[in-house]
Order: structure tokens, then C-alpha cells, then sequence
């Protein structure tokens, strides 16, 4: 019997095809939507491989019902859906999609710095409605980008490739990372480390990118906050629990920070009370990895990730944690 891949939504090719066709028994959810619990569970029975969204919770319930399964493949770069642990301690590999979709996530924090600095958002709404008259002197005076700071909070592959991007705009960058970055990427980048307080004092922008785990949850909250200037812009791109958003509302209503730009979000796909009245944030709806090669990389990587564990084989990118152990019955 083929062994079974299930696909929890339906995703670009040419990954799933390539499982079809070397014999894999490719399962997939026809609506592109996130399942539902039960649905899930029950679409796990069978399965040898499961290629997860971050939408779908793996947790001991679901490997629990789950029996032959080998293998998750998130598409994602994170794994805060999935008890990563609890996975290898079953002899279940965990593997995720790293890399493949840096370039298109630095240019979305890109984007929204940018939209979010200038009044983007607003001013097309303004258009859009009708409501522009014309030009005037004092209309939608945003902040400038080129030459302030640049504080990048997270600085691997993706916090990088923003400070790539940062040198057309002759910013000087500061960064906060968990573990200090190399003397010669420091070099590399111009780059100069600081505390993560600290940062957020001396920034104009900043912009997140670290991993969500039990350290980083809420580490911008309401007393982080307030050691931005008035000025300064906040950019997530990261996860959304990296920012308590209740006081990030306050924070951005009462003008203690100019504005945000978002792409994730602290309870998605719902948002905090106030979030979306607010003129002076850009909301985007999680688009990070979607450009047509990044999302289409990260099939292949799930892919490819699959058949080797399923042929008995090293995962290409596993996740880090404790050992695998030998899978039980």
C-alpha cells in the first residue's frame, strides 16, 4: 500500500503533483480554508506524512490519532503549532521551510515600512472614497525613511536580508538578537548591537523578525512601548504574539508611536479591539512568503522533506530539539 500524505489545505505546484507521481497516496482538503478539528483528526488517521499549515495544532491529541505517521512537514519557517517535542519523542520527524522564503518576507517588511511611514494606507483609502480634493502642503505628512535607524529585532536570515535592503536608504543599523551575529556580519552589514531596550530608544523604525517561543511572547508590550519615540514606526513580520496588541491600540491612538505596519497578528485571524479603526496602521493579511517561487519552494521543501523521511532518510530541514526517537509500532 502507497504510503499517505495528507495535505491540510491546497497549496501551489509543483510539490504535490511530484508526491503523485512517485507513488505517494496524496490526500488533500479541497477548500482552502483551515479544518476543523475534527476534520483533522480524522484526515490524520491514515496518514504516513502530514503537511501542516501554522493554522493546524499538533499536539499530543493529534498524534495520538495519528497511529502511522512519520512525518510533519510545516509550511512554514516557524513551529509554534506543533509540540515539537512531543512529535520526536513519538519517533515522529518535525520539518519545517526555512530560507526559501527570506527574500519575499524582507521585501513585505519592506513594503509595509514604507506604506506605513508615508501614510500608504490612508491616503489610498482617501482616494478610493473619494475624498481627495488634491494636493495640499500639510496632507499625510508621514516620517522619512532614508538615513534614520533602522532597529532590526531578530537577526537571522530574514532580519539580515532587511539590512541588506537598508543600505539604499543610507540607514545606520542597530539590532537586538537572542545571540550576538558574527564580527564579520556586523561588518558585513554595518550593523551594531545593542540591548533590546535600548534599541527601541534609539530606532526610528522598527521591525521584527525573532522566533516565537516563551522568551519573546509579548516582548514588545506596553512598557517597551513606551521607550519608542514619538516618531518611530513598529513593522511585524514575525508572529503575531511578539506584540501585545492591546497596548500597541493604545500606543498607536494616542500617538505615542507615528504608526505601525503589520503582517501577522497576536490572535489571527481575528483582530485586537481597535486595531483595524486605526488611520495610522498598515494591515496586511499575512502575505509575507506569498510571491509565486516562495510559495511554490516552500511545497518542494515540504515535499522533499517527506519522501526522504518516509525512505528511511535524514530530514533535509529538521526542526532543532531533543533527539529522535525510534517510532513505536
Amino acid at each position: 500500500m502507497a504510503p499517505v500524505v495528507f495535505v491540510t489545505r491546497p497549496l501551489p505546484e509543483p510539490g504535490v503533483t511530484g508526491l503523485r507521481r512517485a507513488g505517494f497516496d496524496v490526500r488533500v482538503n479541497p477548500h482552502d480554508r483551515p479544518l476543523a478539528r475534527t476534520d483533522l483528526l480524522a484526515g490524520v488517521a491514515e496518514a504516513d506524512a502530514l503537511l501542516a499549515m501554522l493554522s493546524d495544532k499538533v499536539d499530543a491529541e493529534l498524534l495520538d490519532a495519528a497511529p502511522r505517521l512519520r512525518v510533519v512537514a510545516n509550511y512554514a519557517v516557524g513551529f509554534d503549532n506543533v509540540d515539537v517535542a512531543e512529535a520526536r519523542r513519538r519517533g515522529v520527524e518535525v520539518t519545517n521551510t526555512p530560507d526559501v522564503l527570506t527574500e519575499a518576507t524582507a521585501d513585505l517588511a519592506w513594503a509595509l515600512l514604507l506604506a506605513a511611514a508615508r501614510h500608504l494606507g490612508e491616503g489610498e483609502r482617501m482616494v478610493r472614497a473619494g475624498e481627495w480634493t488634491g494636493w495640499g502642503p500639510s496632507q499625510l505628512v508621514g516620517q522619512p525613511v532614508a538615513g534614520r535607524t533602522l532597529g532590526i529585532v531578530g537577526m537571522g536570515s530574514i532580519g539580515r536580508a532587511v539590512a541588506r535592503r537598508a543600505r539604499g536608504f543610507a540607514m545606520p543599523i542597530v539590532y537586538f538578537n537572542r545571540h550576538r551575529a558574527e564580527p564579520e556580519v556586523e561588518h558585513e552589514l554595518g550593523a551594531r548591537y545593542l540591548p533590546l531596550d535600548e534599541l527601541l530608544a534609539t530606532a526610528d523604525v522598527v521591525t521584527l523578525h525573532a522566533p516565537l517561543n516563551d522568551e519573546s511572547r509579548h516582548m514588545i508590550g506596553a512598557d517597551r512601548l513606551s521607550l519608542m519615540k514619538r516618531t518611530a514606526v513598529l513593522v511585524n513580520t514575525g508572529r503575531g504574539p511578539l506584540v501585545d496588541e492591546a497596548p500597541l491600540v493604545v500606543a498607536l491612538r494616542e500617538r505615542r508611536i507615528a504608526a505601525a505596519g503589520l503582517d501577522v497578528y497576536e490572535h489571527e485571524p481575528r483582530l485586537s479591539a481597535g486595531l483595524a479603526e486605526l488611520p495610522n496602521v498598515v494591515l496586511a493579511p499575512h502575505l509575507g512568503s506569498a510571491t509565486t517561487t516562495a510559495r511554490a519552494a516552500m511545497v518542494e521543501l515540504c515535499a522533499e522533506n517527506i519522501a526522504a523521511v518516509l525512505a528511511g532518510r535524514p530530514a533535509l530541514t529538521p526542526a532543532p530539539g531533543p533527539p529522535l526517537s525510534p517510532r513505536q509500532g
